[in-house]
């Protein structure tokens, strides 16, 4: 499981134009809610924030939010940004409570070199790059592991094909293709030429000449 920290204050003022002298004043506006607590209003550092998500995961990292000196575990759920400077605009925290699991996606790593492209030159599709999880916040694992080394041409991975560790629920539809042995493009190119008919002209006459 991955953790990070960061500080927050709390801050008693909200509305569009609460929020956006919080801005200019080089901070961003938050939230942080979860089961059993009212939604309570942040404020963040921009600089920290900013540095702070270019470096984790930020679907699947545990942030221990420091607020006024008390530390709450937290996931981030959704961050805004603006259409077109992409500064951060707002951010929203779910609090962490012992016992209750929550949903995050989390990254997969490719492990191997399939057959089908050590042998085979063909080439891996990796479609699907994320996981959509089930687990207890304790038991967030960093990445999620496919071995693809058995993997030869033409063949795939579903989501059903992958083994998990214990606790952890996808929930990501079974015959979701995670990733595929592409045919090589000199083979398709090939096949492609072969098929494509032969065009007989008739010869012209002597008076076409």
């Amino acid at each position: 499981m991955s953790t990070a920290s960061l500080s927050a204050s709390v801050r008693t003022e909200t509305g569009k134009g609460a929020a956006r002298k919080i801005r200019q004043a080089g901070n961003i506006p938050a939230v942080i809610y979860g089961h059993g607590r009212e939604p309570q209003s942040l404020m963040l550092n921009a600089r920290e924030t900013d540095k702070l998500l270019k470096s984790i995961a930020i679907s699947s990292t545990v942030i221990e939010l420091g607020i006024d000196g008390k530390v709450c575990r937290s996931l981030i759920r959704e961050v805004q940004r603006h259409p077109f400077k992409r500064t951060i605009t707002h951010i929203d925290f779910q609090e962490l409570v012992v016992g209750e699991t929550v949903s995050v996606h989390c990254p997969i790593v490719y492990v191997g070199v399939p057959e089908g492209v050590r042998l085979e030159g063909g080439l891996l599709d990796q479609i699907m790059h994320q996981l959509h999880i089930q687990v207890d916040p304790s038991a967030i694992p960093n990445h999620i592991d496919v071995d693809v080394s058995a993997l030869k041409v033409g063949k795939s991975l579903h989501v059903s094909d992958l083994t998990l560790p214990a606790g952890i629920k996808v929930l990501d539809e079974p015959g979701t293709t995670v990733c595929i042995v592409q045919v090589p493009k000199v083979a398709v190119e090939t096949a492609a030429a072969a098929a494509e008919p032969e065009v007989i002209r008739a010869k012209p006459k002597a008076d076409e000449k």
